[in-house]
């Protein structure tokens, strides 16, 4: 291979880190400028939801459906598109006038992100073959962990500065440039056996994750029994199920149903599921002990989760695939998440002595995450037909996102059931629902209240540990298993294309 080919697929790389990039800051970003945004469009909590949500709603209930249009219509398409409607969303959010209109920018951003995710690692993984994919892997991790970092401090630096219409308008430019270098660089490809769409899975897979996804981010804020929980987790039932019959009796199915048969697949994809269960509830409780407890402002709160970013970046970007040559995919997947949930444990135990306890938790679990994070997605990858790259991701970054709402939704009920329970009796209802509320009315308890509130983070944040500790168990040994069985030869990379017309022979460009 010449030279300017094995440098064009690290530019290659930089292109779809940079069309990450956009994805991950904007979220980051605008958790910072949410008071500004209610004071300034006078905005209700549950405005601002909606604002948060809607983006969430779109992203997880078209992921499946945008890696299946990504694998029939091109990657390369795919990320245009994804990209043109990802700066179309945001323009229209920078220049909103009402909640109405920022609510439609999120969901067309959210569409945006939707075609951007699946097809930045199917690329990925066209380009990149076995030996430097798990590299190429821990960049791309490295990137998001830096846009985490970055995202509450440019968001404080631009709400100082500037309206808050600036932290949507940053994502232009990028977009823009990342459209420029999409077109010039970024070789097209998609599955050569896809004859045409599946025009019943693709909507019957939409109607099922929103409906999920409506549920879980409906279960905060009404209860995991009310009907507005209930009524859409059935329709959601419903159409999985149908989904399901329809991909495996269909000659030209959106989701290869067999993937789930595959171990790696399973593994891999079940090790994200609790990592981000666990994760993602952890850290909203992380939030709410550095600013509850601990008495830190949002964006001091910001400021104090940056290591756990870096510790992240670097463990994606420098230890993972030595690590992974080293002892094998599924040991470092196992021990990483474990490592992890011991992190996890040790900033539950020191909840209330102070950011220097706090810290190397922190560290540790971001270090072990990033580590586990490639090994895992490397795994996931080798298990994957490439023909069926963006399909089988867009199923690895939905359950990725539904563990973190569902995280989110236990471990914040099992934070209101236990502070419920160690609250003194004399309060009034509804005191349960946040420390502040408690605490207003406790009149000469405050201190029991407070210690109420630490005990009942401390039992949650030990069920996240436990999560993200049976999701690294259960990956390392589904992962161990495979890789003792014997294995078929390597699938040829799908496709490569120029316009319309197919190869499916020709070897990648790069």
């Amino acid at each position: 291979m010449a030279t300017s080919e094995r440098d064009r697929k690290w530019w290659i790389l930089g292109v779809l880190c940079l069309t990450l990039l956009t994805t991950v800051l904007d979220n980051t970003v605008l958790n910072v400028a949410v008071p500004t945004l209610m004071e300034d469009l006078d905005a209700s909590t549950a405005d601002v939801q909606w604002v948060i949500n809607a983006y969430s709603l779109a992203l997880a209930g078209f992921l499946i459906a945008s890696g299946g249009m990504a694998d029939h219509f091109g990657r390369k398409r795919a990320l245009f598109a994804g990209l043109t409607l990802f700066g179309v969303g945001s323009l229209t959010g920078a220049l909103a006038d009402s909640v109405g209109t920022l609510v439609a920018a999120r969901v067309t951003m959210g569409l945006g992100a939707s075609l951007l995710m699946p097809a930045t690692l199917a690329v990925l993984m066209h380009v990149f073959g076995d030996e430097e994919r798990m590299k190429a892997i821990g960049i791309w991790m490295a990137v998001s962990a830096a846009g985490m970092a970055g995202g509450p401090v440019i968001g404080g630096f631009l709400l100082a500065h500037f309206w808050w219409g600036s932290v949507f308008l940053i994502n232009v430019p990028i977009a823009v440039v990342g459209l420029v270098a999409i077109a010039w660089l970024v070789p097209e490809s998609r599955n050569p056996h896809s004859e045409r769409p599946d025009f019943v899975g693709l909507p019957v897979s939409v109607l099922g994750m929103v409906s999920l996804v409506w549920a879980v981010i409906a279960i905060p804020e009404h209860g995991w029994t009310d009907t507005l929980v209930l009524g859409p987790l059935a329709v959601a039932v419903a159409a999985m199920a149908v989904f399901a019959v329809w991909e495996r009796r269909t000659p030209h199915p959106m989701l290869d149903m067999s993937l789930f048969t595959e171990r790696r697949f399973t593994g891999a994809a079940l090790g994200g599921l609790l990592a981000a269960f666990g994760m993602g509830g952890s850290l909203f409780l992380l939030t709410q002990q550095l600013q509850f407890v601990l008495g830190y402002s949002p964006l001091e709160t910001g400021l104090r989760i940056v290591p756990f970013a870096v510790a992240l970046l670097i463990g994606s970007g420098a230890a993972s695939a030595p690590l992974g040559k080293r002892i094998g995919l599924a040991r470092t997947v196992a021990l990483s998440m474990v490592a992890a949930a011991l992190g996890l444990c040790a900033i539950a135990a020191t909840s209330d002595s102070g950011y220097g306890w706090t810290l190397p938790g922190l560290i540790l679990v971001g270090f072990a995450m990033g580590t586990a994070g490639p090994a895992a997605g490397a795994a996931l990858m080798s298990a994957i037909p490439p023909a069926r790259a963006g399909t089988a991701s867009g199923v690895n970054g939905t359950l990725q996102e539904l563990g973190t709402g569902l995280g989110v939704a236990a471990l914040g009920a099992a934070l209101v059931a236990r502070f419920d329970a160690g609250l003194p009796a004399a309060l009034p209802d509804g005191a349960e629902e946040s420390l502040p509320t408690a605490l207003a009315g406790a009149g000469g308890r405050a201190e029991e209240v407070r210690d109420a509130f630490v005990s009942a983070l401390e039992t949650s944040q030990f069920l996240g540990a436990l999560a993200v500790a049976v999701g690294g168990i259960a990956a390392g040994a589904l992962l161990g298993w495979a890789s003792r069985e014997p294995t078929a030869p390597p699938t040829p990379v799908g496709a490569v294309v120029s316009g319309d017309r197919e190869d499916p022979g020709s070897p990648s460009p790069v």
